[in-house]
C-alpha cells in the first residue's frame, strides 16, 4: 500500500480514502507518512534567496476541506489524516482510553468554548479561555493537543494571513472546532464494542502496513 509517487492534492485525497490513515509528517513506520508519499518535487525546499515552497503543505486546507477525512494531532501527538469512513472506529477505540472531559475542568471549558463559537484559531482559542498570561501558549497548546489525542477537537481548516496584495503567506493556522459540529454526532459513534474497533483496526493496520511490528501499530491507536 505504500505509494511514494503522489504530485497533486487530488491524488493524495484518493490515497488517504484507500488506506484510511495517513500521518502528515513522518510516524515512525517507514513510508508511513504523506511526506514520503509525495513526489520529490512536492517535498519542502529552500530556496538561495531565502523564500522556499512545500506543496504538501499547501494541500492540507483543500485536503481537509474536499478529502472527505478528518485531521488533527491524533498519532503520538503528531498530525494525521482520517479517512471518514475509519474515524467511527477510532473514535470509539480512542475515546474509550480518553474519556470525555471531568466537569469544571480546563478541557471541558476548551470544548465548551468551541461548541459556543463553532470554530476558533488557535489563539482566539486560547483568549477566549483566558490564557493571556506570560508562558500560557505552551500549557494551553499542551490541552488542545490532548483533546485532539483524545478525539474532541479536530481542525476544519487553515487560516492565512495575508500580505498588502491580499494574498496569503507564512505557515497559517488551525482553526479548531469539534468533530461532531463538523460531521454530525452520528458520524462520532459506533455500534462496535471499543475491543471489536480495536480488533478491526489492527486487522486494518497489519493490511496496509506488513512490515510493521504489532506494537509499532498499537503506539499509533493509543
Amino acid at each position: 500500500m505504500i505509494n511514494n509517487s503522489i504530485h497533486s492534492d487530488s491524488e493524495l485525497m484518493d490515497y488517504i480514502s484507500a488506506i484510511g490513515f495517513l500521518p502528515l509528517l513522518s510516524s515512525g513506520i517507514r513510508g508511513f507518512s504523506a511526506e514520503e508519499a509525495v513526489d520529490d518535487e512536492c517535498r519542502y525546499v529552500v530556496y538561495p534567496d531565502g523564500g522556499w515552497d512545500w506543496p504538501l503543505w499547501k494541500w492540507k486546507g483543500t485536503i481537509v476541506t474536499e478529502g472527505n477525512c478528518v485531521y488533527g494531532k491524533f498519532f503520538d501527538g503528531k498530525a494525521c489524516f482520517i479517512s471518514r469512513e475509519w474515524w467511527p472506529d477510532f473514535c470509539n477505540y480512542r475515546r474509550s482510553l480518553r474519556p470525555a472531559p471531568e466537569e469544571g475542568s480546563i478541557e471541558e471549558s476548551i470544548v465548551m468554548t468551541l461548541e459556543e463559537h463553532g470554530s476558533l484559531i488557535t489563539r482566539e482559542l486560547r483568549a477566549a479561555c483566558g490564557f493571556t498570561g506570560p508562558k500560557m501558549r505552551g500549557r494551553f497548546d499542551a490541552f488542545v493537543t490532548r483533546l485532539q489525542m483524545a478525539t474532541r477537537i479536530v481542525t476544519e481548516d487553515f487560516v492565512y494571513p495575508r500580505d498588502r496584495h491580499n494574498r496569503p503567506y507564512g505557515w497559517g493556522w488551525s482553526l479548531l472546532s469539534t468533530p461532531e459540529r463538523l460531521y454530525g454526532h452520528e458520524a462520532c459513534t459506533c455500534q462496535r464494542t471499543p475491543e471489536e474497533s480495536l480488533q478491526r483496526l489492527l486487522a486494518h493496520f497489519k493490511a496496509i502496513l506488513p512490515a510493521a511490528s504489532e506494537r509499532q501499530i498499537i503506539k499509533l491507536l493509543k
